[in-house]
């Protein structure tokens, strides 16, 4: 483990606790406890950390780097060591070393001083399963996270973000900072996102295959993948204004914070209205096909009926049936199987039951059905205006 403090122009202070992240890969955001269990200890006998060492990252990195097997007693040393610094904090980061699931909590230090302190799951990368942890503890002149992974100190240090922390009036003003960092994640995600949820639209439209609702169910799941890490950040975002009130309202990475959270809020909210008309539509065409296929066997067996009862009829076991010797006992048999399926035909035609199933489907667009309408009335002409209604000798028109 590591600790670095970073002191600002503005007068507040942010500590940086890194440990190496641990075993256990594929951190899910539900899950409440680490997965697996922790691998042996290394043969090697483990090195006090030293002040020098926690006050030089890279040293501390290339000398005495922490792997997998650290040991329970190098955590408690480091937690010893800094809680001499930090005194508030000993609870918080044996708490947080454990905490494997998103909390937030608003609090308060001895004289009031409001504190919020909680753990926030991230996607680290574009890859969904890249999901670690920050734990983070602020006051008003005071930022303390927690985190295992590098990545994150790194893109904190490359503009604009080094320059937006510099410009900082407090801590709580910069954790936002670090959100709006972790954002850039969630934005390159959502285009990712956009993009596959168009390619679904267009190949419903063009080819309404019966494996879409596989695919619109897998976009309803990363929708709700997107949406279980914004509501977090959401959160914290209320928590914080409950926490620091109208000293971090005005500050001006908080408004950006806020229109941020406004604008994802709105294209989530947009991408599930979407996805609902999918799936609004899939249900309806499957609908309409299981209709079409029912009144199309039903269609077919009221036309062959005739035909069935004429066959049960002549297929019975008596000795005697009138016409079975006739020579024309088959031919008006047959005449009377055609001429009432004809009868029925004609009755369904009729009633309007039979639709475009047998007369066949003839797709309309919507710029066809206008034409043809435009072109109707074209032939139909302007009527006329005939001449004014007569009036008496008030001057009022009497429309006969």
């Amino acid at each position: 483990m590591m600790h670095r403090m970073l002191r600002f122009p503005s007068q507040w202070e942010w500590h940086v606790l890194h440990s190496p992240r641990e075993a256990t890969e594929g951190l899910s955001r539900r899950s409440k406890s680490a997965a697996g269990s922790r691998p042996s200890p290394s043969r090697e006998e483990p090195q006090p950390l030293s002040r020098a060492a926690l006050a030089d990252p890279p040293r501390l990195m290339a000398s005495h780097s922490m792997t997998p097997e650290s040991t329970d007693r190098e955590r408690a040393e480091f937690r010893l060591l800094v809680k001499q610094d930090l005194p508030d904090l000993g609870g918080w980061l044996e708490e947080a070393e454990n905490c494997r699931y998103n909390h937030i909590a608003v609090s308060e230090r001895n004289g009031g001083e409001p504190v919020l302190h909680g753990t926030l799951l991230f996607q680290a990368s574009e890859d969904a399963e890249d999901i670690a942890p920050i734990h983070f503890w602020i006051t008003a002149k005071q930022l303390v996270t927690l985190h295992h992974d590098m990545r994150l100190s790194i893109r904190l240090q490359m503009e604009p973000w080094k320059d937006k922390l510099d410009r900082c009036q407090s801590a709580p003003e910069a954790f936002f900072v670090v959100i709006a960092c972790l954002l850039e994640t969630f934005h390159s995600g959502l285009d990712g996102f956009e993009t596959r949820l168009g390619e679904l639209e267009r190949a419903m439209r063009t080819s309404n295959r019966t494996g879409l609702m596989n695919d619109i169910f897998e976009r309803r799941y990363d929708l709700l993948h997107w949406s279980h890490l914004f509501i977090p950040i959401r959160e914290i975002h209320s928590a914080a204004k409950e926490a620091f009130l109208d000293t971090l309202v005005e500050q001006e990475e908080f408004k950006r914070i806020e229109y941020k959270l406004e604008r994802i809020g709105a294209l989530l909210t947009h991408y599930a209205l979407e996805i609902d008309t999918l799936l609004a539509m899939d249900d309806a065409i499957s609908s309409f096909r299981g209709n079409e296929i029912m009144k199309t066997l039903t269609i077919f067996t009221a036309l062959f009926t005739p035909a069935t009862v004429i066959g049960a009829l002549f297929g019975m076991n008596f000795e005697r049936i009138p016409y079975a010797q006739e020579p024309l006992g088959f031919v008006v048999a047959s005449l009377v199987v055609l001429f009432s399926t004809i009868a029925i035909y004609w009755w369904l035609w009729v009633k309007g039951w039979t639709g475009d199933l047998l007369n066949g489907k003839r797709p309309h667009t919507a710029s066809q059905l206008a034409a043809k309408s435009r072109k109707r009335r074209g032939r139909g002409g302007r009527r006329k205006p005939g001449p004014p209604p007569p009036e008496d000798e008030k001057g009022n028109a009497h429309v006969g």
